[in-house]
């Protein structure tokens, strides 16, 4: 199943354009065509939606509100009312995906893939994000050794460019609009 897995991304990456020479940039963090980290969604509005059991579907992510903005490791942040932004600014390293927003999954098998903000778990109070439903699957079968992968992988990953191009199976038109 994980060598499907690699092949999909791998498929997808060449057949979307996510991954280029020239990388999306915005500092260290992903940031894809909206032009927001997190694809303009609330990273502080994740941790008041209801935990729910691995295995089933997390909570629809809250879009945020250009009037709400904050810069943070390079990107832009959009945040759903002024209370959660001004959390966010007072502790930023709290609500900032891990792996700069990238797909946990895919980090954990060696690739710097997009991810979806609908996509999510918390765990230890650190917010992931992965790229597709199939994905989530995998990367819940083994939570805790997916994040030790992770860890190691990242190291080497961290530095490199961050793909370029539209996340798979996302509609972007929720993005906050200036």
């Amino acid at each position: 199943m994980k060598s499907t897995f690699r092949g999909t991304v791998a498929a997808a990456a060449l057949m979307t354009g996510l991954v280029s020479a020239s990388g999306a940039f915005a500092g260290e963090q992903y940031v894809d065509s909206t032009g927001y980290a997190a694809s303009g969604y609330d990273v502080v509005a994740y941790h008041a939606l209801p935990a729910v059991p691995v295995g089933t579907p997390a909570p629809a992510a809250v879009p945020g509100n250009a009037k709400y903005t904050a810069e943070y490791n390079g990107a832009t942040w959009a945040f759903s009312s002024a209370e959660n932004r001004d959390m966010f600014v007072a502790n930023p390293g709290k609500y900032a995906p891990a792996y700069d927003g990238h797909c946990a999954y895919g980090i954990a098998q060696g690739g710097k893939v997009p991810a979806n903000p609908n996509l999510w778990r918390i765990k230890d109070g650190q917010l992931y994000l992965n790229i597709t439903k199939s994905v989530v699957g995998f990367w819940e079968e083994d939570i805790p050794g997916n994040l030790k992968k992770s860890e190691v992988n990242w190291q080497n990953l961290e530095s490199k460019a961050s793909p370029d191009g539209p996340v798979p199976q996302f509609d972007a038109s929720n993005a906050p609009k200036s």
